[in-house]
């Protein structure tokens, strides 16, 4: 895992690639390099930062330059031992065992038909020297980033837009649609970019750029694709063996010449991958948290503690366990600034935490257990949007009335949170709405009418089209499953726009490598070939994974209620936060460039602080984005590296 960057026709390019490299040194502490080559009237460079996992010896560094070609590479191929007897049987000798050789081969026998073939995470530029062509690659599902700028026929490119934001030689300008979008989902969606010329090279896809200044994109896996697949596949009858299929991956990504841990929640997700894990490499470490107990308290949040200590003595696993009690204010800008965009969910706190924890203890690689719950339904969002269904065939004036006394109930008292009344207020606000709006406002933070009273009015054009965004995405699908439908569409703006991009950032701000055995091709392909009501049966979301781990963990493992890899907000903004609230609110830098209106955001934390409505997200991300505001729009964001 590393970070990778350059520049291909870009004016002092050399200069340029060294700094990308070294702002992006926190992605690889253990070596750097720099490759330089004439690209027809202009020159390519190549600059890398290597976390070194696999083949740790000086034939694993990077760039790698063999036989005209040159290739900066970012990711973990697990499938590369097949792939290199492969490419050996046909002739072809290694210098060593890294998979970057690997990928570097099979580039130079099937150029881009080699994308397919490739079974884990990436992000890659490489270099012809015979053409002269640099072709970008970005994995199937967005696990590892790549963001690009294109001026005139110069590109830069880089796997963090902080480093880009650093070297254009121009004055940053914010995407203002990027950040209205930012403020419905509370990140920024794969689809745009924060900053206004960069973009995101889209997941599954590839782009090369040729000496006489034309480029070429293409799209080598569609995830739409895939799911039409499974739909199929689940109509001729196939039933996949999803505990074979999920016990595959879990053993592939242990794949490394370091130390492998494991995040351990005591959920399902991470219990069920620990215990496979624990069969292949018996003693696994694995990481868990805490909260202050008056912060656990107030936020009504389950022990997770305890079921992760049954699992670990169950499976002999070496359990490390942290308290959080972070200095949130000291963080905050910390974490904005190692996010790249605004986003306003705290659990990159804790997997920032988490992998430092590792990072000390001399593990470079953890296993997360992202994605289960949007490919297999596990969110509480997907259950309740079936129960809205239902909720809908109730009689209006029954509705009206259950409504009225529900509004009326206060989210949180003096000393703690009402969880239920939370859960209540939250489904009541959008369980009558159409398929579609439904789905959006079942985790997005405001409405229409809401967004467009908090925004300044120049930006009410601007609102409907990321509304209307949405619905395009939710819609472009030919499946006639409703679970399907939420979990594609979480797939492919949940998964890649907030979770794996907040696990990339705060892992690699650590110097950790985190693999995700769950967003794997052959998983996600399983995945889509599950019906819906296999996903969810009764109110039980991710039943069939649960089938499947049933055999492996015990059943109060297995069906304990979920828990929430989240953090105390409305404790942390009670307490700790509550002083930069109202200064965000009565005096940021949102406020006074008006973008943000101020008596909405006033509303916001007054209706918070007497109880009547749980805000404590929204408000934390106001201030997430007030802090990237701040260091995007004065240029200062590259000092806080440290």
């Amino acid at each position: 895992m590393c970070g990778i960057a350059g520049t291909y026709r870009w004016a002092d390019g050399k200069a340029v690639t060294d700094r990308l490299t070294g702002i992006l040194a926190h992605r690889g502490p253990d070596g750097a390099g720099h490759y330089g080559h004439r690209a027809g009237d202009g020159e390519v460079h190549l600059g890398h930062r290597r976390l070194a996992i696999i083949d740790l010896s000086e034939t694993g560094a990077q760039p790698m330059v063999s036989g005209g070609l040159a290739l900066t590479y970012n990711g973990e191929l697990y499938n590369a031992p097949e792939l290199r007897a492969e490419l050996a049987a046909a002739g072809v000798r290694f210098r060593g065992t890294s998979d970057t050789e690997v990928l570097l081969e099979a580039w130079r026998r099937w150029g881009t038909d080699c994308l397919p073939r490739l079974r884990g995470m990436f992000a890659f530029g490489v270099f012809d020297e015979r053409t002269g062509e640099l072709v970008l690659v970005r994995d199937q599902l967005g696990i590892k980033p790549l963001f690009l700028l294109r001026r005139g026929e110069g590109l830069v490119f880089a796997s963090e837009l902080k480093a880009l934001a650093a070297v254009t030689g121009a004055p940053v300008e914010v995407d203002e649609a990027a950040l209205v979008a930012s403020l419905l989902y509370y990140w920024v969606p794969d689809s745009r970019c924060a900053l206004r010329g960069a973009e995101k090279l889209p997941p599954g896809s590839w782009i090369r750029f040729r000496p006489d200044g034309r480029v070429e994109r293409g799209r080598y896996w569609n995830l739409r694709d895939v799911a039409a697949e499974g739909r199929d596949r689940a109509r001729a009858g196939e039933r996949p063996d999803l505990a074979a299929v999920v016990e595959e991956s879990a053993r592939r990504h242990l794949l490394s010449d370091v130390p492998v841990a494991a995040f351990l929640s005591g959920g399902l997700d991470s219990s069920y991958l620990t215990a496979l894990a624990a069969r292949h490499r018996p003693g696994i470490s694995a990481y868990t948290i805490g909260f202050r107990a008056e912060d656990a308290r107030f936020e009504a949040m389950p022990d997770d503690l305890r079921y992760a200590r049954k699992v670990a003595e169950r499976f002999g696993v070496d359990l490390h366990e942290i308290e959080i009690a972070p200095n949130v204010l000291d963080l905050l800008p910390r974490m904005t600034y190692h996010l790249d965009e605004p986003i306003g969910d705290p659990a990159a706190i804790n997997t920032f935490l988490i992998c430092s924890a590792a990072r000390e203890a001399g593990v470079k690689v953890m296993l997360s257990g992202m994605g289960a719950d949007e490919l297999f339904a596990g969110y509480r969002k997907h259950v309740a949007n079936l129960l809205a269904l239902r909720y809908q065939r109730v009689p209006r004036p029954l509705r009206r009335g259950l409504s009225a006394a529900v509004d009326r109930l206060p989210v949180a008292g003096s000393r703690r949170g009402y969880r239920s009344v939370r859960f209540a207020k939250r489904f009541l606000s959008f369980a009558g709405l159409p398929e579609e709006t439904a789905f959006r406002r079942s985790y997005t933070m405001y409405d229409r009418d809401e967004l467009l009273g908090l925004v300044h009015p120049d930006l009410a054009g601007t609102v409907e089209d990321v509304l209307a965004e949405h619905a395009d995405v939710y819609q472009d699908n030919g499946l006639d499953d409703f679970v399907n439908r939420m979990c594609l569409a979480d797939a492919r703006m949940f998964l890649p726009g907030l979770n794996l991009a907040y696990t990339d950032r705060s892992s690699m701000a650590a110097s950790t490598e985190v693999r995700v055995p769950y967003v794997d091709v052959e998983v996600v392909r399983a995945a889509f070939a599950v019906p819906g009501d296999r996903k969810i049966a009764g109110r039980q979301g991710k039943a069939v994974l649960k089938e499947a781990a049933a055999s492996v963990l015990p059943r109060e493992i297995v069906y304990r209620p979920k828990g929430l890899f989240s953090a105390p907000l409305r404790a942390w903004m009670s307490r700790d936060l509550a002083p930069l609230v109202r200064e965000v609110v009565h005096d940021g830098e949102l406020v006074r460039s008006g973008l943000l209106r101020r008596e909405a955001l006033q509303r916001m934390v007054a209706e918070d602080s007497a109880g009547r409505r749980d805000f404590s997200k929204h408000l934390w991300h106001v201030l997430t984005l007030e802090h990237w505001y701040r260091d995007a729009t004065s240029g200062s964001g590259e000092s806080r590296a440290a």
